[in-house]
């Protein structure tokens, strides 16, 4: 009887894992409809694009195809484009690197107990909601918000404790470029907070997860509270920063105020040089894409999986 018992158990395994793919499939399944039906040809006509020059005329447009004519003119050429594809993607990774530390530092706060809980986690994802749609464009554009801005510089009297940090040790000396890229981060909490709600409830997500037993085992042991977090908290939530790394990487491609789509933007707008913004995006794209795959490569090889 036992070993028939032990037997059935992996059929069971079997049968739940394909159930839960059954689920996992039905819920992307919109998007996999929407991707297919309205974002597949457009992604190839943009990329025979790329390789063409577009000659507009009156109600249509010809495409002549010119080969990498439009890459070369990328790389070689545009004075500009290079130079904020590196920028771009340092920028990126800095305050990508910022989103994630802070984002699991204020879930591990959150997921303690405590009075008002419920409501501190609604106010630390108001900015999730608050970045989208029309709320953003009332944020940037709202003159009322801007006169108070100004007015809170002048009731400051332009004081500021990061700056004055930041002159004792430019003139020290003391690591002045790895510090100005910390301060702008401190400077930038604002951004760096409204882009990590959703980072914050992933992690917490993970957190939640973790039995409270193992904890107790390890304080009964004598572990520490930071030996704790090292060893239990971080290898159970190790699959959640690999996948909020490549979800705040996709999240700061699209940002508003990225220079490269700006670029990409003034081509095609402005200069009405749609086969050269084409390029441009395909080689932001591929950039993008090979620097979440190496970056993931090298993540997924700290990430412990456990069943």
């Amino acid at each position: 009887m036992e070993k028939n018992k032990d037997a059935n158990k992996p059929k069971k395994l079997v049968g739940l894992q394909r159930r839960k793919a059954k689920a996992g499939y039905l819920f992307i399944s919109p998007f996999i409809i929407g991707f297919l039906m309205f974002m597949v040809k457009p992604l190839f006509q943009s990329f025979y694009m790329s390789f063409c020059e577009v000659e507009l005329g009156a109600g249509n447009f010809n495409q002549i195809f010119n080969g990498i004519e439009n890459l070369k003119y990328c790389f070689t050429v545009d004075p500009e484009f290079n130079r904020l594809l590196v920028e771009e993607i340092t920028r990126m990774m800095i305050y990508s690197i910022a989103i994630i530390v802070f984002s699991f530092f204020v879930s591990l706060i959150l997921n303690q107990k405590f009075k008002g809980r419920a409501l501190v986690r609604a106010i630390f994802f108001l900015p999730v909601i608050l970045s989208s749609g029309v709320i953003l464009g009332l944020e940037t554009d709202n003159q009322l918000m801007a006169t108070l801005a100004a007015q809170v510089e002048e009731t400051t009297s332009n004081i500021s404790v990061t700056a004055a940090l930041e002159n004792v040790l430019r003139t020290s000396g003391v690591g002045v470029r790895a510090f100005e890229k910390v301060f702008e981060i401190i400077d930038n909490i604002y951004d760096v907070a409204i882009a990590s709600g959703i980072q914050i409830i992933i992690f917490l997500s993970g957190l939640q997860t973790i039995p409270s037993s193992m904890y107790e085992a390890a304080s009964i042991e004598g572990c520490t509270k930071w030996e704790s977090l090292w060893k239990i908290t971080f290898p159970m939530i190790s699959s959640m920063f690999l996948v909020n790394w490549i979800y705040t990487v996709i999240d700061f491609c699209m940002r508003s105020d990225n220079e490269v789509i700006k670029k990409i933007q003034v081509v095609m707008i402005d200069q009405m040089k749609y086969g050269r913004a084409s390029a441009m995006s395909w080689v932001y794209f591929l950039v993008i894409l090979a620097f979440i795959g190496v970056t993931s490569f090298l993540i997924s090889k700290e990430v412990y999986y456990y069943d």
